[in-house]
């Protein structure tokens, strides 16, 4: 049956090699057909990159994407590659993600989670410092010393401009109103949490009057009352810390302590006592802040990550693999490194540094001096990496080749989609996957949300009119009932919604 359909029996065994990682095979049917690289299994569920991504197979992502698999393709659920590797804490496939540009704003279609959400309700620190890595700029030393100097100054002003990008994106909510960090507070991964809160996150963000809340903790809970539920002392310490309010009120009328009594998280009674006082202890900074990450980024994907070894006595190599040639160099205290160890670096290191330096510096593996950011050496060889354009519709066949300088019929489809308005002006929650049915908006603000009785109520005294005939309001019955259930508040929860659809990706990539 798959050869009936061109090169889906390819498909498949590429399908199965990126899954099982096996990167012969791969190689082999990549040889033969590169545009395997774009295949999808049936029903649009999952592309090879997904599999790669999910399982761990670095290798067989980055030779998808150089053979020019489309890196911010989705699945059925409107999953992109990035968010499946965050979901199983694949930080290496996030850092080969990262280097072909991937989009890490993008949400998916179930309930407008984005990449840093999986990477929170998992508590993948790790990933979570990459997704933010395009959004933290490497300052220079002098910008950064001149900043701790004058830190009320003008570049304060300047610091805000920069960081409204990274704050909208920390603070962006997923349905309910769920931030990244109520949910690594629910859970109590601190190094999320304390991670997400030097990256500026809103501590008294609160969920929506809809969604997952309702069900969970109650509408207007903030990060707080979330790591109240889940129980984690050093949780809501670091929230205290940082200005989260014992006295918020959700809808329900709940305080913090109100949370952790319905949990039975006694032993935080006395924090979150309203009169509590209880010390607080200071923390420190999050050691997963990289600051020079963006900077060798940069760099990689300008010169590439494969440099060649030489026996030159020209070129120095690396001091710490002693393998490839020197193309970066630490500003600051000048030690050169090749730009894979650097991104290495840059991404895995959690040890503060013995200098006096700012926070996010990473320390220098040969003299521990704080790193702030990466310089390109003048011997480097730029190499750009070259995506190649994705298809449109329909699947590729080796049997009808298409010419990539043919203009694609579904640019002109892509222009009318709904992604020319901006996704910040509507609640996440619209982002679902009946595009069609029109979701009320909840405005109720302290009284419980409307039930769509009095609907019911104008529906019946309009089928007693006698202008109105019976069958017409059986039909509109018909029409009416299902939308008003879908839409209510109790039933428009994330896992109901969401659980068949993305349960049948994740089963396909788990099998």
């Amino acid at each position: 049956m798959g050869n009936s359909f061109g090169c889906s029996a390819s498909g498949e065994r590429l399908v199965s090699a990126a899954r099982d990682g096996d990167l012969e095979e791969a190689k082999m049917l990549l040889n033969c057909n590169p545009c395997l690289a774009k295949y999808s299994t049936f029903g649009g569920l999952n592309s090879p990159l997904h599999f790669a991504a999910a399982k761990g197979h670095n290798e067989i992502v980055a030779l998808l994407l150089e053979n020019g698999a489309d890196v911010n393709s989705r699945n059925y659920c409107g999953q992109t590659a990035l968010m499946q590797a965050c979901r199983y804490g694949r930080w290496e496939v996030v850092q080969t993600l990262l280097l072909f540009r991937c989009n890490v704003t993008r949400a998916d279609y179930l309930s407008g989670r984005t990449a840093l959400h999986f990477a929170a309700v998992n508590g993948h620190v790790r990933c979570m410092r990459l997704v933010v890595a395009d959004l933290v700029p490497s300052a220079c030393f002098e910008a950064i010393n001149n900043q701790i100097e004058c830190e009320r100054g003008d570049s304060g002003v300047k610091n805000k401009n920069d960081q409204s990008a990274l704050s909208r994106f920390v603070d962006k909510a997923a349905d309910g109103g769920i931030t990244a960090l109520h949910m690594a507070a629910l859970n109590g991964y601190f190094d999320c949490v304390q991670l997400l809160l030097d990256l500026q996150a809103n501590v008294s963000a609160v969920t929506f009057h809809f969604g997952t809340s309702v069900d969970l903790i109650g509408a207007g809970s903030t990060p707080l009352h979330y790591a109240a539920c889940g129980g984690n002392l050093k949780c809501c310490q670091i929230l205290l810390a940082r200005g989260a309010s014992r006295m918020t009120l959700n809808c329900n009328g709940w305080l913090p302590l109100d949370v952790a009594r319905m949990w039975g998280r006694h032993w935080l009674e006395p924090l979150l006592a309203p009169n509590s006082d209880s010390t607080i202890p200071r923390f420190p900074s999050s050691n997963y802040l990289s600051l020079p990450l963006l900077s060798v980024l940069n760099i990689a994907r300008e010169c590439g990550l494969q440099s060649s070894t030489t026996s030159s006595d020209d070129v120095d190599t690396c001091a710490v693999c002693l393998e490839r040639a020197c193309s970066v160099a630490a500003e600051g205290c000048g030690h050169e490194l090749c730009v894979r160890c650097a991104l290495y670096l840059c991404s895995t290191s959690h040890i503060p540094s013995n200098m006096v330096a700012p926070t996010g510096s990473i320390p220098c593996p040969l003299c521990r001096h704080g790193i702030l950011s990466f310089v390109k050496l003048p011997s480097s060889p730029i190499k750009e990496i070259k995506l190649q354009l994705s298809f449109g519709l329909c699947t590729p066949c080796m049997l009808h080749p298409r010419d990539a300088d043919c203009p694609s019929p579904t640019s002109e489809i892509r222009k009318n989609r709904v992604s020319s308005v901006s996704s910040d002006i509507f609640c996440p929650v619209t982002c679902s996957p009946f595009p069609s049915v029109a979701i009320p908006l909840c405005t109720c603000n302290d009284s419980p949300c409307p039930s769509f009785e009095h609907r019911e109520t104008t529906a019946e005294t309009q089928e007693e009119s006698p202008r109105r005939s019976q069958a017409t309001s059986i039909e509109q019955d018909k029409i009416e009932g299902p939308r008003l259930e879908r839409t209510t508040c109790s039933s428009m929860f994330w896992g109901r919604r969401s659980c068949s659809r993305e349960h049948q990706c994740n089963s396909e990539i788990n099998a």
